[in-house]
């Protein structure tokens, strides 16, 4: 169950020739890939393309009728295998993942598609999320670009455009042989806006057609000899056909005035960035309208000679805006000025940050000393120095550390584990890329490495127990991903003698809750319910078990107090499963409001504290750290100390009651159930109990009352 359906917004998709096509640029993008003849598409999720997975998914009907294979890849590197196609046979493909990430993971195969070449012109939509979006390490797709000789287009943030974008992609694809690589920030993916739609074409030829019709290069292999050749035809042949396409085309663009002493290149994908800087200095309007020369990169590489002589000549300076380090533009244009024998001066770093996301107010102060320095008639006011206000300590602000949604399942894993370290001493604990990653955060401090999607286990293979085994953290989208081959078959084949927690919660769920081989919805176009523990013992891992539900901490400490402490050598995995909350809520919810709207009757399961019994010492939160489970004020005016509190918000997991009975803390939590569209049993009930318990208050207030006397 993905987090969002597109269902109602693919068929917009259906739109022909001359219409106006309103939506976000992940649907464009869609859009644009069926208006070019794709024959088959395919990815693997990951923020901030996950969304256009899902579209591609919920469009496969449509896929379907235009003659389009779609796949969803296990993982980038199987996305990237699937290029393969076009090595052969006039076949338009695409596939799309979060870079740099994805990209290193599918690394090994577009190295050698690139190499090779293509026949047919393949895109790769990569999410390129470095910045304020990214929730990976600040590195940038050029460099993998430059290194393997692949075609990088930075379009420039405008729905017509990027549409245009992504068709003369595969033209540029085709013209020289290469992959061409697109990539999207996150404003992109998700910006709304309209363009004029073209018919959608089926593919000249479908990936069934071809099979029919084997073809083979020699030549396209990446074998001794010709992959020695390769690289001189890339460099001989396909880079200046892809110059002379870029120039032709006209993919690269011009704003402003034609002339000028001073001027801007700016990557295509920082375009209205800047243009808002040069909004806030009086420089441009809401249109673009530029009055300085601006050179927009939609291809940053490879970079065009012709087009930054003609740019930089007759100008003092140049501006690059470009995000990110190193550098690469800003070395290829100073190379690139310097053959051409021109005395413009290309300025970059040294006015704007090495490091960090170009926001409007970082281009705008860059900006502003650039033109202090080189064209002081356009320059704003120097600010007056004042004296700024004193800061702010960091212990003023509140701490928000990133943690788990409410009623999440992982949530009492990891108190399980607080449990037995509290019992046995701290373990070393390989932590792996997903939701569990906030477990390192508190309450839980739980955590000392990661090193990739699925790696968990193979992050701490290097640690051979003399008495303590290490313990590796790993999701079910990751063990799909990589986790089974590289982590626990790796570990059966080596006979690691460590601990795999495997948490199995139904969706590839960090990624917006994809379906995945393990997840036990039925799926009408894929094969699921494949048992996680199935597969681990199907490599070879003896010592297995399954927790199927993982609320109940007293089981998962239990079973992670065995698996750490069993005299059984080799590798051990527990599979810890419960639904991802926040996917059980989106299912359900719809559902109960049905069922109230229709009348029928339903129950809602709350939790909370009893305030008189509460002894306010608040361990329910340090081993929880739930959000729903908080502080209020002590209604005994003889204790200070807040006593705890379980807000609306609670989804009724139990998390919070089981924890306080599995670490024999206070009784002071207590199930309610909520009953809507009661019946007249269930009135009847609710005056029953009414009735002996005010039957039981009155006698025990009667007892008080004489013992005082």
């Amino acid at each position: 169950m993905a987090e969002r359906s597109f269902k109602a917004e693919v068929e917009q998709l259906r739109i022909g020739a001359g219409e106006v096509f309103h939506g976000e640029g992940i649907l464009a993008v869609t859009k644009a890939l069926l208006q070019s003849g794709v024959a088959y598409v395919g990815g693997y999720q990951g923020s901030p393309i996950s969304h256009l997975i899902d579209v591609f998914a919920d469009a496969s009907e449509l896929m379907a009728e235009l003659g389009t294979h779609f796949e969803s890849s296990a993982s980038e590197a199987a996305a990237a295998a699937m290029l393969a196609a076009s090595v052969n046979y006039p076949l338009r493909g695409a596939v799309a993942w979060k870079s740099v990430v994805g990209t290193n993971v599918a690394s090994d195969a577009l190295s050698n598609i690139a190499s090779g070449g293509v026949t047919g012109g393949t895109l790769v939509i990569l999410g390129e999320d470095y910045g304020e979006g990214s929730s990976i390490m600040q590195e940038r797709t050029h460099a993998f670009a430059m290194k393997s000789q692949m075609w990088l287009l930075d379009p420039r943030p405008n729905l017509a455009h990027i549409v245009d974008m992504v068709e003369r992609g595969f033209e540029l694809s085709e013209a020289s042989n290469t992959p061409v690589m697109l990539e999207l920030r996150v404003r992109s993916c998700h910006m709304t806006g309209s363009f004029v739609a073209r018919d959608n074409r089926r593919p000249s030829m479908t990936v069934a057609e071809a099979a029919e019709s084997p073809m083979r290069d020699v030549d396209r292999i990446v074998l001794p000899p010709a992959n020695f050749l390769h690289e001189v035809e890339k460099i001989e042949k396909r880079w200046p056909a892809a110059i002379e396409f870029v120039r032709t085309v006209r993919l690269n663009e011009h704003f402003g005035p034609a002339e000028g002493e001073i001027g801007i290149i700016v990557q295509g994908g920082l375009f209205n960035t800047l243009n808002r800087a040069l909004e806030l200095l009086d420089l441009s309007d809401a249109f673009a309208n530029a009055r300085l020369p601006v050179y927009v990169l939609n291809v940053t590489y490879p970079l065009v000679p012709v087009e930054v002589r003609d740019f930089c000549a007759g100008k003092r300076a140049v501006l690059v805006v470009e995000e990110g380090q190193p550098e690469f533009i800003e070395h290829e244009l100073n190379t690139l000025v310097s053959r051409a024998g021109l005395d413009t001066r290309i300025v970059g770093k040294d006015v704007l940050p090495r490091a960090g996301e170009y926001t409007g107010a970082v281009i705008r102060d860059g900006l502003a000393d650039f033109l202090r320095a080189w064209a002081p008639e356009h320059a704003p006011p120097e600010t007056p120095v004042s004296t700024p206000a004193p800061a702010l300590s960091a212990s003023a602000v509140p701490q928000r550390p990133a943690g788990f949604c409410t009623g999440c399942p992982e949530r009492p894993i990891f108190s399980a584990m607080k449990l037995v370290q509290k019992e046995l001493g701290a373990f070393h604990v390989s932590a792996d890329i997903g939701c569990h990653l906030f477990s390192i955060l508190p309450p839980f401090h739980i955590g000392n490495t990661t090193m990739g999607y699925g790696l968990g286990t193979a992050g701490a293979s290097a640690f051979k127990p003399r008495g303590k085994r290490a313990i590796a953290i790993m999701g079910d989208g990751g063990f799909w991903h990589n986790g089974l081959t590289s982590g626990i078959g790796n570990a059966v084949f080596n006979q690691d003698d460590n601990l795999t927690i495997i948490i199995d919660n139904g969706y590839s769920a960090a990624t917006g809750g994809q379906d995945i081989p393990s997840s036990k919805a039925e799926n009408a176009n894929r094969r699921t319910n494949n048992p996680i523990e199935k597969a681990v013992r199907g490599v070879g891992v003896g010592w297995a078990k399954t927790i199927r539900r993982t609320y109940d901490v007293a089981a998962m400490r239990d079973a992670i107090r065995e698996a750490v402490t069993s005299s059984e050598k080799g590798p051990k995995v527990i599979v810890a499963q419960s639904e991802c909350q926040l996917n059980r809520q989106r299912r359900i919810k719809p559902q109960i409001a049905k069922a109230i709207k229709s009348g029928r009757r339903v129950v809602r399961e709350r939790f909370g504290v009893d305030p008189d019994t509460c002894t306010g010492d608040h361990a329910c939160i340090r081993l929880s750290g739930c959000p729903s489970l908080t502080i209020k004020p002590n209604p005994d005016p003889l204790r200070e100390h807040p006593v705890a509190h379980v807000e609306n918000s609670c989804v009724g997991c139990g998390v919070c009651g089981e924890v306080s009975h599995a670490a024999v803390l206070c009784p002071s939590f207590y199930k309610a159930a909520i009953v809507i569209n009661p019946t007249w049993k269930d009135r009847m009930g609710d005056r029953l109990r009414g009735w002996a318990i005010g039957r039981l208050q009155r006698w025990a207030d009667r007892r008080r009352q004489a013992r005082a006397f």
